[in-house]
């Protein structure tokens, strides 16, 4: 028999006996078998903390004879004192009862994931059927990794407990009774603020490499640790987030930098290697210094994504990936300029396509954020021209406000001259009249243009020219 069938059905016979295990509560990890059940009088939730919405759906399922249960986030933000984003709904009922139930006003989506979404008011309530976990799975020939393929197969609330990740979101609210049920101490881990996988965490990531963006976000987000078997494993195993869809990873990247804790993510990130496997271009800048100071031109973008979501302003995929990306597409530029002899805006325009189109294998960045993106980096040269009608056009342009704000973060950071930044500042919030006054003549500008600096920290380090 050939060698590589031989390992392949081996690596296939010993993932399925580890499912096996997990399925029945042996595997290493905080299963257990017969749950916790915590009585109304024991637990903080309330079902006038749940939105009216929720409670209609999980109403109507239950007087049609279904199982009907709160779960995962809503569930562990209710027991924490917050105010949950969402409710998710989960039943015995299967996808097409659902529908059956409540008619008109559900609608089936999805294939690997079959969810029932039920419309209440202007509320969409999303719908799952309990899931076990299927038989199928993807087998690397080399390595023995393994993947779900099949998703679609339906269960009973305890082998749907297994499939979820943290023992903190395997929490069940119960509106027969108004109980919650846990399934993997996940009570004792939420007093404890610790983020626990459930089952063996080796088998887990390798199940869904994603569950390590899951665990550095979740950690993030609640201010808990992640235990100390997890926490071993996972710079080892950042390596696995080359098997993700780089489309998914698109949508993670907004989940843990548009949280609201994005500052914090990203040094969780870096800290479990995970960083390098989302922007490995970045990463390498990052790791060096720049006339001896460290790079902090992301920190303080990442820290104005957080100010920006807490003040409720809002926020864009194309400002962030443009401010994630922008070290190596300007060192890439620089490059062009001194040795190529471009002008700055033809560098930054190859510079900018060459960077995205290395970075699209790793993260799917869509074409209508990326496009904003180089406007935003081919901009940053036009602020120098201060003379003429440049300025009046600039400040038309569509891009222009996005651009500036990129420009004020580069000045924080000590890349661009602060100077500059005030002056655009000061050009934007003024009169025609002022800015008349403020417009400087051309050889004034082509004489601050010679004697420009790029700086970090406030040390004069190598012109650009």
């Amino acid at each position: 028999m050939n060698f590589w069938l031989i390992a392949r059905n081996f690596a296939a016979a010993f993932l399925l006996a580890l499912l096996d295990a997990l399925t029945k509560g042996r595997s290493k990890g905080t299963i257990i078998r017969t749950p916790s059940i915590i009585a109304r009088p024991d637990h903080n939730i309330s079902r006038a903390n749940i939105s009216r919405s929720a409670l209609r759906v999980l109403y109507q399922l239950r007087e049609a004879g279904f199982d009907a249960y709160l779960v995962g986030g809503g569930v562990r933000d209710l027991l924490l004192g917050r105010e949950p984003k969402d409710f998710d709904v989960v039943t015995n009922a299967h996808p097409e009862q659902v529908k059956d139930v409540f008619g008109r006003n559900c609608h089936l989506i999805g294939r690997r994931f079959r969810l029932a979404h039920v419309r209440s008011g202007r509320d969409i309530v999303e719908v799952a059927t309990f899931r076990a976990i299927p038989n199928e799975y993807a087998v690397d020939q080399e390595t023995g990794n393994g993947m779900l393929l099949r998703d679609n197969v339906y269960g009973t609330i305890e082998e749907d407990a297994l499939r979820r990740d943290f023992t903190v979101n395997a929490l069940y609210y119960n509106i027969a009774d108004f109980s919650v049920v846990d399934y993997g101490s996940g009570m004792a881990d939420l007093r404890a603020g610790m983020l626990r996988l459930l089952g063996d965490p080796e088998v887990r990531f390798r199940e869904d490499p994603v569950r390590m963006l899951r665990a550095v976000r979740f950690a993030a987000k609640l201010g808990f640790n992640i235990d100390a078997a997890s926490e071993r494993l996972m710079p080892g195993m950042a390596s696995l987030m080359q098997e993700v869809p780089s489309a998914r990873l698109f949508d993670e990247c907004l989940k843990l930098f548009h949280g609201g804790q994005a500052v914090e993510t990203f040094e969780k990130l870096r800290h479990y290697r995970l960083f390098d496997w989302l922007f490995p271009e970045t990463e390498r800048c990052l790791g060096e210094e720049e006339e001896h100071f460290p790079i902090t031109f992301v920190i303080h973008g990442l820290a104005n994504t957080d100010a920006r979501i807490q003040e409720d302003k809002p926020v864009t995929p194309a400002f962030l990936f443009a401010v994630l990306l922008w070290e190596p597409v300007r060192r890439l530029a620089e490059e062009y300029v001194e040795n190529d002899g471009l002008d700055e805006v033809l560098a930054l325009q190859q510079a900018g396509s060459e960077i995205l189109t290395r970075s699209l294998e790793r993260v799917a960045i869509p074409k209508r954020y990326s496009l904003d993106m180089r406007e935003i980096w081919q901009l940053q040269p036009r602020f120098e021209g201060r003379s003429g009608k440049r300025p009046q056009r600039l400040l038309t342009h569509p891009r222009f406000r996005a651009a500036y704000d990129f420009l004020v973060l580069r000045a924080r950071a000590g890349e661009a001259e602060q100077e500059l930044a005030d002056w655009w500042t000061r050009f934007q919030a003024s009169g025609e009249e002022v800015q008349r006054t403020m417009i400087m003549p051309s050889g004034e500008e082509s004489g601050r243009r010679k004697r420009r600096r790029r700086s970090r920290g406030g040390k004069k380090q190598t012109p650009v020219t």
